[in-house]
Formats: structure tokens, sequence, C-alpha cells
């Protein structure tokens, strides 16, 4: 259940989020989800609970970084069609003190979550992944890949065929992008139904890199897509619940 097979993966509807969302900072460390810290400490355990424990300092610039992100989220009712309530993470990069909290969250939450064990490729998804993606990857010093829809990048691809909700798609990364054995951390800005986050876990793999988990700034909580993503860790900024 590491990922999906290349013709069975459902749809992730990124780009549409339907309505009456409710925002929740997620604030304990869960072995499904989360945090991660600035100082390199702890033991990497990549099945396992959070192995890092924030100090005082840390915690405190974590809530208040989380809490500037988040109240720079924007709502779009009936966007793209009606009876959707489009969450919008545009107004974060237009902002460079709440792009810096962004990127200043999501690395604590990765060295709090896995320890001293850092990524050695960050993999962002087209399209929004691409925002904060390449930033972050410079933050942790690594290197960033991206993956694609099919026929968007030059050179030998590696492909992988996913289902959507009217059809199928392709996913795709340079065959030299990511090298056997090296460990990826894949992130986008949201996990909606999951297909297209299992979709890059599955390239990872077909590249016999290790998938070490995966980065998300937004989950809608009852489309359930982590179960699609199996047992890798799963780390997010915030929950929203589409229902409420």
């Amino acid at each position: 259940m590491s990922g999906p097979a290349t013709s069975d993966i459902t749809a992730e509807s990124v780009a549409t989020h339907p309505s009456q969302p409710s925002i929740t900072p997620t604030t304990a460390p869960d072995a499904s989800r989360r945090e991660p810290t600035s100082t390199a400490s702890g033991t990497a355990e990549l099945a396992g609970q959070s192995v890092t424990t924030l100090l005082g300092h840390e915690r405190q610039k974590l809530e208040v970084a989380k809490k500037l992100v988040i109240d720079s989220l924007r709502y779009e009712p009936d966007f793209p069609i009606p009876g959707i309530k489009f969450i919008d993470i545009l107004p974060i990069f237009q902002n460079p003190v709440a792009f810096e909290s962004l990127l200043d969250v999501l690395v604590l939450l990765i060295r709090e979550r896995f320890g001293n064990e850092i990524p050695d490729v960050i993999v962002g998804l087209e399209a929004r992944g691409f925002l904060f993606g390449p930033t972050l990857a410079l933050r942790l010093n690594r290197p960033f890949v991206p993956v694609r829809k099919k026929g968007k990048m030059p050179g030998a691809c590696r492909t992988v065929e996913y289902m959507k909700e009217y059809g199928k798609d392709e996913f795709q990364v340079q065959i030299s992008a990511i090298k056997p054995g090296q460990t990826c951390l894949i992130v986008d800005d949201i996990i909606a139904t999951g297909g297209t986050a299992a979709a890059a876990g599955k390239l990872v793999e077909l590249c016999d890199a290790k998938l070490m988990g995966y980065l998300f700034m937004i989950e809608i909580t009852n489309l359930k897509g982590k179960a699609l993503l199996g047992d890798h860790p799963i780390i997010t900024l915030v929950e929203h619940d589409e229902e409420e």
C-alpha cells in the first residue's frame, strides 16, 4: 500500500475544493502526519512516532508562524463552479513575511517529524508544489525535482498513469533526476483524494529511490486521501473539512 498501481490511482481534484471549509491548525504530532524542528536532533524512524520534541522557543515560533500562514489563506466561493469553496494559497506568496513564515513552519515540521534525517530530494507536484518546493529545498540544502504532466519536460522520462474523476492522466519525472537509493519527500499544496500524490510516490519507487513521506500545506480531511498513501509519514500544516 505504498503507492497506487499505474492504472488504478484515484483522482485528486487539487484545483477544486468544495464548500464550507473550516481550517484547523493541527497541533500534536502523530504517526500519520506531522511535525519537525529546526534543530536536527533525534533518531529518524520513518514508520514510527514523531522523533523530536520542539524546544519552547521553537514551539512558540511554530505556532506564531502557523497562525500567520493560516490567516493569509483566502476563500473564493463558487469557484471554479457553483458549490465549490476554493482555498486560495496565493496570498501567502504575495506577502514576504507570510512566505518566510511558511518556510519556517515547514522546516520545523520536517525536522520534528524526521529528526536528523533530512530527505535527499524534495519532489514537488505540478503546479502549486512548485510555488514553495524549490525554496524549501534550498532551505534544506537539497535538490528539487519536479513531477509534471506528460509532455511538459524534455528528455527521457518515467511515466505513471493514474485515474481522475473524468478519465486518466499521466505524471512524469526525468529519468536522471532521482538517483537509486535517494530518500525523497513529496510536497504539494493540498491533499484531497490523494491520487496525484500517490502517482508521484509510484514514480519515486520506479526510480529505485526511497519514499520518505509526504508534506502538504492543507489536508481535506473528509476526502480521506491519505488512504491511498499507505504507511508513509504524512506531514500537514492545517486541516480542512469541506462538510463543516
